[in-house]
């Protein structure tokens, strides 16, 4: 091991450069070609279509309702009634909210890994998606699934 009185400047901390020193000469893809995505991000837009769906159509119901998302549901050895299982399994759980001084607003938290691990494709996870939103709003709001279908 060099000590750090022998080390090159700036040795210390590893560089995003080719082993020639160059670094990129180019884009890595053609402008017109998007960028891969990841598995969490295409997660994430298949749960802001849903959510902007429905906020399109009940604006005023969902004004202060949070939606999340986490990559597993949390260690627990009971779940509550506001949680939504496949199993023993959690897919979302559903937080009403605390009204008072220190107001908490509604959440409506999906687990994705869960959930990509039920769904067969991409098509089939953007359904499950959707229907398990759906079915946590509309155990918010009171009502049956199939209103807000």
């Amino acid at each position: 091991m060099t000590s750090p009185e022998n080390r090159r400047p700036g040795s210390g901390r590893r560089t995003h450069r080719d082993r020639h020193g160059r670094g990129l000469r180019g884009r890595l893809v053609p402008a017109t070609v998007p960028l891969a995505r990841t598995k969490a991000e295409v997660f994430d837009d298949l749960v802001l279509d849903t959510v902007e769906t429905l906020e399109r159509r009940f604006a005023k119901e969902l004004a202060g309702v949070e939606f999340a998302v986490e990559d597993v549901p949390p260690d627990l050895n009971v779940y509550d009634s506001d949680v939504l299982e496949d199993g023993e399994v959690p897919l979302a759980r559903l937080l009403p909210g605390r009204p008072g001084r220190q107001e908490v607003p509604p959440r409506i938290v999906l687990y994705r890994r869960p959930l990509e691990f039920r769904a067969m494709d991409r098509e089939d996870l953007a359904d499950l998606v959707h229907d398990v939103i759906i079915e946590q709003v509309a155990n918010l709001l009171g009502v049956d699934p199939d209103e807000l279908a």
